[in-house]
């Protein structure tokens, strides 16, 4: 059985993982801004590791300069804009 104690403990555990990781997400996160940090955090990793660049770039049939530029691109608006926010 949980005690409040322990409730406590793993809420505020989850707390400091959210504000000190962003891409975590919290309580207020929606659909397309967790989307949007699953996306770059793939390019991030991509960027990181050259095997993958160099596969992208083969599968593409393009420079890996070329591809890492595209991927830099996609990295400002990886799932287009924002939808709109109803105003209350």
């Amino acid at each position: 059985m949980a005690t409040a104690a322990d409730r406590f403990n793993i809420n505020s555990q989850l707390e400091h993982l959210q504000s000190r990781y962003v891409g975590t997400g919290h309580a207020d996160t929606n659909r397309f801004e967790w989307a949007v940090n699953i996306h770059r955090d793939s390019y991030a990793s991509y960027f990181g590791h050259h095997p993958m660049m160099q596969y992208f770039a083969l599968a593409e049939n393009e420079s890996i300069g070329r591809v890492k530029y595209n991927m830099m691109q996609k990295m400002l608006l990886p799932c287009g804009l924002p939808p709109e926010r109803d105003e209350e």
